[in-house]
């Protein structure tokens, strides 16, 4: 398969993602003078957290509009950006697929690039942590960021009567956005106790603006007569050729909620599968029930001149995010023998340190306050599907553990193919492991992890049979500002 390189001497810093942690992390690397290259799948800069409709979205909406209180935070992203696209390589609507050798696999506009990196941080965000329930394939079901996606980037809503259901902040925050635009939200169904809630709250009180904010969203439902029941039990997504219902336990009593659409999640899940591929060793992280990408608290990773930022290497949220990417850009500086300008550096680290630590102590709150139910698969009948890619239900994987043939998630998968799909395990990983600790009786952390494989999302098969792209070609679509002397 031909690939067209790009020159290495001037681009060899290469940031994926620009989100807040990736485009924070440029603007500290082209303060010291380096022309960083950016490269982004979205086509436009912010992130999921601050995505922006498309610049021929058909529709305007405020930022206000779309980001409601966080509307300031996101404007500064994204002013950010617009003023440091003339001094990077900005890269949008580009997938990053594959990672080896020191150089990233990445298409664009029908054609495949290698780009070698010296220094390579990844900041690749997250998505939605999914734990299927019968009927979660309907048609008119979607995860809460899928949901938000929809109100931000297509100005629709994923239906007229909505449920949201699940735990986590973003569930609350969705719901309220979804009210705010005008949906008729029929209920808020939290998994998690009111008294898990108020437990957690001395170590929410570390960030009271944040904590207060989501107070607000609660208040802010409640008051306009949004049904909030917290402690349930999801049963079942009801309906023939679409969701018409969303049945809940509550102690010993089913409901149901007639609905069109239901948005459902439980947290999210650091997108991790790039850090895999560059060779990042793992740690099982107890609190997020997760597999995450060792890194230093400077955001190095264990590969030398590979560095991790944002929800990817962890969840801790937009501000985090901001925070981490200047630091880890800071880290980078150091190790390629550069100073910020006249700044002192050190300083700066050290406050970026101490920030992040509040913030730290403030996850745990909110991880133990809004915790994924851990018990969720005895509530998973054989039929149900859990890997929607590979048509694998939950009965296929317990014949599979309980005939002794897989106790690893790995031989689960090469034995049953789940996680072999298009979502290469972002549906179905943590939902295949959860089966697996509760059928062998082993913690989760035993089950192991997906390993990562590529390419990491689906690529056209043509790009194996495309010609060379010339270096003449290439070279002229390279910015002027980011060309060698």
């Amino acid at each position: 398969m031909s690939t067209t390189i790009d020159k290495d001497s001037m681009r060899r810093v290469v940031i994926v993602g620009a989100g807040p942690a990736g485009v924070r992390a440029a603007e500290t690397l082209v303060a010291a003078g380096i022309v960083p290259v950016v490269i982004d799948e979205a086509p436009r800069a912010g992130g999921q957290i601050y995505r922006q409709p498309p610049a021929d979205a058909g529709f305007a909406r405020s930022k206000r509009t779309l980001y409601g209180m966080e509307a300031g935070k996101a404007d500064a992203v994204h002013s950010t950006m617009a003023g440091l696209i003339a001094k990077i390589d900005y890269r949008p609507d580009t997938l990053v697929w594959g990672c080896g050798a020191a150089q990233l696999d990445t298409f664009h506009a029908g054609r495949q690039r290698a780009v070698p990196y010296s220094h390579l941080l990844i900041a690749t965000g997250a998505t939605d942590r999914v734990l299927p329930f019968p009927g979660w394939t309907l048609p008119g079901v979607y995860t809460l960021g899928a949901a938000q996606i929809a109100l931000k980037s297509q100005g629709c809503a994923i239906g007229r009567r909505v449920v949201f259901a699940g735990t986590g902040p973003l569930l609350y925050l969705v719901a309220y956005q979804y009210a705010k635009a005008g949906a008729q939200v029929e209920a808020v169904l939290d998994t998690n106790p009111f008294s898990r809630q108020i437990a957690a709250t001395p170590r929410l009180l570390r960030q009271p603006s944040t904590f207060a904010k989501g107070l607000y969203y609660v208040g802010w439902l409640a008051a306009r007569g949004v049904r909030i029941e917290r402690g349930v039990t999801l049963v079942r997504a009801t309906g023939d050729k679409a969701v018409q219902g969303m049945t809940y336990r509550d102690g010993g009593q089913e409901l149901t909620i007639p609905c069109d659409a239901v948005g459902f999640g439980y947290g999210l899940r650091s997108e991790t599968q790039l850090a895999d591929l560059a060779g990042c060793r793992f740690r099982f992280d107890a609190l997020n029930r997760a597999w995450l990408p060792e890194r230093d608290s400077a955001g190095r990773s264990s590969v030398p001149g590979v560095y991790l930022a944002g929800d990817g290497a962890g969840i801790a949220g937009a501000d985090a995010a901001e925070l981490a990417g200047r630091r880890a850009a800071l880290a980078m500086l150091e190790d390629l023998g550069h100073r910020a300008g006249n700044a002192d550096v050190q300083g700066q680290a050290a406050k970026l340190d101490r920030q992040l630590a509040n913030i730290a102590q403030f996850r745990i709150g909110l991880e133990k306050a809004f915790a994924p139910p851990s018990d969720c698969t005895s509530n998973w009948p054989d039929d149900m599907t859990v890997c929607r890619c590979e048509e694998i239900d939950a009965g296929t994987l317990r014949r599979c553990i309980r005939a002794g043939e897989a106790s690893e998630i790995n031989r689960l998968k090469a034995l049953t193919r789940v996680g072999m799909g298009r979502c290469q395990g972002r549906m179905c990983g943590a939902a295949a492991a959860e089966l697996l600790s509760a059928e062998t009786g082993k913690p989760i952390a035993e089950a192991g992890r997906l390993r990562g494989q590529a390419p990491i999302k689906p690529v056209p098969l043509s790009i194996a049979m495309m010609d060379e792209v010339s270096q003449a070609d290439h070279l002229a679509a390279i910015p002027e500002h980011a060309r060698d002397d």
